[in-house]
């Protein structure tokens, strides 16, 4: 089956790109942060605020929402842009790595991979076919292959039958995917490990299946940065130029540019909305953690120049008095102003390579977090 392209190119910078995917539900400008949504919900945060911060996508989970409410009441309700309000595009993820990383109860086979939920304990059984015929339930843009994530570090040969099992799932993932509406896609995942034979193996193999797009995944496991963008540097020729990349669970802002510098497309992290549930915003000067008692008495806000409301206007003194207090105000208003600052870089990085000064950008940027924050009051 021919593969039609929705992911347009529009310029590269060194190996950095600047690029347009059309969805079902509108285009995604990238590189793009996708925040995550995992329970069809966006933690501390309605979906228009997540539209104004700028995020065209959003993910959603397919482990967490086949087990509640189930892929088959949300589609009854509409799918999952209707059931949850957020109306621009979706991608799902597999449910692999969650399998892998909640279910202390579970046996992989070559049919599928059976798991105890963590709810409430029912055995589920989670098949290349199933993974796929969940996603298409709740209607998302992209549909994620089944694949098996080992956790790192793991023996060779573990990652190995793991990758390769993940290839096997991949076709069949396709064959499952053959009769979804024009206009859905569904993405390969490069696994491997920290092998680098293997994620050029990986990377071949999923090719030459042939996907709207191609992610890659297995990592931001607890590896350090410099595996991570070894092994992006791995899979990254190997993948067609002309289709979308991503790379799963990633990460830091720096993270992202290093990325982002290396080919990637695509990325979605939990950590702008957990980092704000526990008092840490990110902003220009970097990371900066509300607890501290410097922010106290401290009447300025976190980031004058900053176009997002609640960056610019509310006060340290009582973003702190809010994260001391435990006071649900506190992460929903840090939870934003993550989500803001992540997609005012993605707006930066993207403007930045369409005028061709990406590496100095960059240059910039980190000149910004080196200098840390502002003195204290």
């Amino acid at each position: 089956m021919s593969v039609p392209n929705h992911f347009e190119l529009l310029t590269s910078d060194g190996q950095a790109r600047a690029g347009r995917l059309a969805t079902p539900h509108g285009v995604v400008r990238t590189p793009a942060f996708m925040p995550v949504g995992t329970a069809g919900a966006m933690k501390g945060m309605h979906w228009r605020e997540v539209r104004d911060a700028g995020a065209d996508i959003v993910l959603g989970n397919t482990y967490h929402l086949m087990l509640r409410p189930g892929a088959e009441r949300i589609a009854a309700l509409g799918g999952l842009q209707h059931f949850t309000g957020w109306n621009g595009p979706m991608l799902t993820d597999s449910g692999g790595f969650q399998v892998m990383s909640l279910s202390e109860l579970r046996k992989v086979r070559e049919e599928a991979v059976t798991f105890r939920s963590h709810i409430d304990g029912a055995i589920v059984e989670l098949s290349p076919e199933r993974s796929i015929e969940v996603q298409r339930l709740l209607g998302s843009d992209i549909a994620m292959q089944m694949d098996e994530c080992v956790r790192l570090p793991a023996e060779h040969g573990d990652i190995d039958r793991a990758m390769q099992l993940s290839l096997r799932w991949a076709e069949r993932s396709k064959r499952a995917f053959e009769t979804a509406p024009v206009g859905y896609m569904l993405f390969g995942i490069v696994q491997g490990g920290d092998v680098p034979e293997l994620r050029r193996a990986s990377a071949q193999g999923l090719v030459g299946i042939g996907f709207h797009g191609y992610a890659i995944g297995g990592l931001a496991v607890g590896e350090p940065q410099s595996v991570m963008l070894a092994m992006i540097e791995e899979a990254a020729p190997f993948l067609p130029q002309a289709r979308p990349r991503y790379l799963m669970g990633v990460g830091t802002p720096d993270d992202i540019l290093k990325a982002v510098a290396r080919g990637v497309d695509m990325f979605d992290c939990v950590m702008p909305t957990r980092n704000g549930r526990h008092g840490m915003a990110f902003t220009r000067h970097g990371q900066i953690n509300l607890r501290n008692a410097r922010h106290a008495d401290d009447p300025r806000p976190l980031d004058e120049t900053s176009s997002w409301p609640s960056t610019c206007n509310t006060s340290r003194a009582y973003l702190h008095h809010l994260v001391r207090s435990g006071e649900t105000l506190g992460a929903m208003l840090l939870s934003e102003i993550n989500i803001a600052y992540y997609q005012q870089l993605m707006s930066e990085i993207r403007e930045a390579i369409l005028q061709g000064n990406f590496a100095s950008f960059c240059e910039r940027t980190r000149s910004d977090w080196e200098k840390g924050d502002i003195a204290a009051r």
